[in-house]
């Protein structure tokens, strides 16, 4: 799945995918943000953590990835 998370004042956003489902990571999110924790953490799909503090979250966008098509367009 892919996860983009904007950060507040930063033209910049993180991308990175999981392995996670949408619902797992939105879970994640949405107690660190309702219980004021000072961070939230998520691990990509090759285990790199990314350590999030929860006042620079702007936004999350969650998308499933897309099954790759094989073979030629005509």
């Amino acid at each position: 799945m892919d996860i983009s998370i904007g950060i507040n004042n930063s033209p910049r956003e993180i991308n990175f995918e999981s392995a996670q489902s949408s619902s797992e990571v939105e879970s994640i999110i949405a107690e660190a943000l309702d219980s004021d924790a000072k961070y939230v953490s998520l691990r990509d799909a090759k285990g790199k953590l990314y350590i999030v503090p929860t006042v620079a979250v702007a936004y999350v966008e969650l998308g499933e990835e897309e099954s790759r098509r094989v073979g030629f367009v005509a």
